[in-house]
């Protein structure tokens, strides 16, 4: 089916159950960011690949609501399917609500399956449209039957991650998690965020391409702990691992069943902007202790094994990212490239690593005018062949054993125009401005985003996203609740304190529509300088380990701080990697390209 026979498909079953409208999130059963192939319901259906977005199907109407990195390519790929791109954020855009409320009749139904959005979600829009005389239904999952070649879900092995990475044995974790239940006064806590359940247990898994966790839910009680899962999932191994944790073994779909059969009054702590409204509805005869998965904070404070395995970590995928730039350099013009062999090139130097197990995302990798949409991906059709002049932007990462990486470099691969060196000096200063930050402990990343933000906002530009975002360990590439980003959502953590241990991006960029896109990106952790009469002072570590290109560079536009930041930097970089590189040619590129300005 092309797309307009799949929501008339979706249209008919509508009209079968009576719905006015359908809302269709970018969503699986555990509030993820990037979900498997079987929960992609929404891209299926409208044809819109982005990581996020939420589709409203009505009986003579269709809208997808997507936010500022993604309009360019959504705007291309509903072309023509009938469905209105909605520009979340921008001038006269209603809310998805507000246009969700402005399809709904008196007595009429809004439906969306309860099992993946959050009980939170489910109670306010339910109430507002109550107000209006409507009601807010459960579909459940109509796709199964709509959408006859679904993926299955997915099914790969399960893995214990040795303390020697985790830092933290899951006995500790689960008694962390045990004390804030006391604190609360909960007698159980119930997680179904896959990164949490995966920290807290210390298992890693393939249900998400690029994220390394398992499809599962866990109940924590005062005395044991249940772990919900696909029980061919879970080895011997792994079981006797988890049993010395004091945690069984379950299937992953006996969840609600277990959950209806806790005593009534039974105060369960749960996170209900998380907690899925059909879960919710398993726990009607429990007392819910509104609270933030304990997991979702502590696992963002990474632990001295964890920050030491991930210096380690940036060093082997700088290395890669490294001999990249050398490749690219020294290639560009002489052998054919484009953007996905360059992609499958940077791999292969990543696969060369040791401790590598996979992307943590899929690569970005955007020529001159591709590279305005921050989340381009290359494909057969938009491969765009590389020419000895111009940008060519990557954002990339990688899962090891020792950690996450996420970094981004911009390459000047030949001539490129005064305005796009202006740009991407700009940039860089932005950056620098971010890490060579010196604050009191208690600010936040909306105290600090300024800083990066301030010499692009000089030039009346703007980038449409945050600064950074905090990156986990072994899991997710995008971590709460540490971030840099200008202003307060309804959503997000951004008024987090910066704490020790804390790792975020600082990502600045600039995108012009049409001529091309500029991002440099670092990781940074969070480290305590002095303390006096004034308080603890903070800083930052750069762990991200791999040249900037000063082809691009205008050094005239940089301030002598920010000069000498980068240039103690490239030294760090080259005495970092100098040993990595894999010949004499390598080494002594590597030389020029981190020498001082």
């Amino acid at each position: 089916m092309n797309i307009q026979e799949r929501i008339a498909a979706f249209r008919r079953k509508m009209a079968e159950e009576d719905f006015e409208a359908v809302i269709v999130p970018t969503a699986d059963s555990h509030a993820s960011e990037y979900i498997a192939d079987h929960c992609k319901t929404r891209e299926w259906l409208c044809g819109f690949t982005g990581s996020a977005g939420t589709l409203v199907v009505a009986r003579k109407e269709a809208a997808l609501f997507a936010d500022g990195r993604y309009f360019i390519q959504a705007e291309r790929q509903l072309e023509g399917s009938g469905v209105t791109l909605m520009r979340m954020g921008t001038a006269g855009v209603p809310t998805m609500e507000e246009y969700v409320l402005g399809l709904a009749s008196k007595g009429g139904r809004i439906g969306v399956d309860f099992a993946v959005v959050s009980a939170k979600f489910a109670s306010e829009l339910g109430g507002r449209l109550e107000k209006e005389g409507a009601s807010l239904a459960d579909t459940g999952d109509w796709f199964d039957e709509i959408w006859t070649d679904r993926p299955p879900m997915p099914q790969k092995k399960a893995y214990a991650l040795d303390v020697r990475y985790a830092g933290r044995s899951a006995q500790e974790k689960l008694e962390a998690i045990r004390r804030e239940m006391r604190k609360a006064g909960a007698d159980a806590h119930v997680c179904n965020v896959l990164d949490d359940i995966a920290w807290t247990l210390n298992v890693r898994g393939g249900d998400v391409l690029n994220t390394p966790v398992v499809m599962s839910y866990l109940i924590v009680t005062a005395d044991d702990a249940t772990w919900f899962v696909d029980p061919a999932k879970a080895d011997g191994a792994l079981r006797d691992a988890l049993a010395q944790a004091g945690v069984r073994v379950c299937a992953y779909d006996e969840i609600g069943a277990e959950l209806a059969k806790l005593p009534a009054g039974t105060r369960v702590m749960a996170d209900e902007s998380k907690l899925t409204a059909g879960l919710r509805a398993a726990l009607s005869q429990a007392e819910i202790v509104q609270h933030e998965n304990p997991a979702f904070r502590m696992k963002a404070i990474k632990n001295e094994t964890e920050l030491a395995n991930l210096r380690l970590a940036h060093l082997r995928d700088g290395a890669a990212v490294t001999r990249l730039m050398y490749w690219l350099k020294t290639n560009v013009g002489r052998i054919p490239m484009s953007e996905i062999s360059v992609s499958d090139h940077l791999l292969a130097l990543r696969q060369e690593q040791e401790g590598f197990i996979s992307p943590s995302f899929n690569t970005i990798c955007a020529y001159r005018a591709n590279a305005a949409m921050m989340h381009y991906s290359a494909t057969p059709e938009t491969d765009a062949v590389l020419e000895p002049r111009d940008l060519l932007l990557i954002d990339s990462g990688g899962q090891y054993y020792e950690g996450t990486t996420d970094i981004t470099r911009t390459f000047a691969l030949g001539e490129v125009a005064p305005e796009q060196k202006k740009h991407f000096t700009a940039v860089l200063c932005s950056m620098i401005n971010l890490a060579s930050a010196k604050f009191l402990h208690g600010c936040s990343g909306i105290a600090l985003d300024i800083l990066a933000r301030g010499p692009v906002w000089d030039m009346g530009i703007d980038y449409r996203c945050g600064t950074g975002h905090g990156v986990g360990y072994l899991l997710s590439v995008h971590e709460g609740p540490n971030s840099f980003r200008w202003h307060k959502s309804a959503t997000r953590s951004e008024d987090t304190v910066l704490e020790k241990g804390m790792v975020t991006t600082d990502e600045p960029g600039i995108y012009i529509e049409g001529s091309h896109g500029i991002r440099t990106e670092n990781e940074l952790v969070c480290r305590e300088l002095e303390s006096n009469e004034y308080g603890q002072f903070m800083g930052f570590e750069t762990i991200t380990c791999c040249p900037i290109d000063l082809d691009a560079v205008l050094p005239e536009q940089m301030t002598a701080r920010q000069r000498e930041w980068l240039n103690e930097y490239h030294a760090f970089v080259r005495e970092a990697l100098l040993e990595r590189m894999d010949n004499d040619a390598e080494r002594e590129w590597l030389r020029q390209a981190t020498r001082a300005i």
